[in-house]
């Protein structure tokens, strides 16, 4: 049984390139001008080898309507302008749809920390939370 040596490789995790680097350089020596036997060129590889599969996640179901919600709009991270958009849209919805209560919040700490306080206080009062995590 022949096997595809590119998905045998991928499967161990080493680049086709190494071994095309390898196999055209076996048994060559390149020469300087003098005519002296130069070093071999050493071609690096990443040791990270082949990422593991995306794994995807299904969207949320769609609201039929946000009348007399509770939603929940988050700073994580106090970019720059977050705040500011954030409270733009809570007048948005005061303005345009009343019956829907925005409550802001600060997130605490930066972006990679945990808030369970926060996030409990979401789960238990919120129907929605938008969240402004910058860039």
């Amino acid at each position: 049984m022949k096997m595809n040596r590119r998905k045998l490789l991928s499967l161990l995790g080493i680049s086709p390139a190494l071994l095309a680097e390898s196999t055209s350089a076996a048994g060559q020596k390149k020469k300087s001008a003098s005519g002296a036997a130069a070093e071999p060129k050493i071609t690096a590889v990443s040791p990270k080898g082949t990422p593991p599969p995306i794994q995807l996640y299904a969207m949320a179901p769609r609201a039929s309507s946000l009348e007399g919600k509770t939603i929940y709009v988050v700073d994580a991270t106090s970019f720059d302008g977050s705040e500011t958009l954030l409270k733009n849209m809570q007048a948005w919805f005061q303005q345009n749809m009343p019956s829907v209560k925005t409550v802001f919040r600060k997130k605490a700490g930066v972006y990679a920390e945990d808030d369970p306080k926060l996030w409990a206080e979401i789960k238990a009062n919120a129907y929605a939370c938008v969240m402004a995590i910058g860039h």
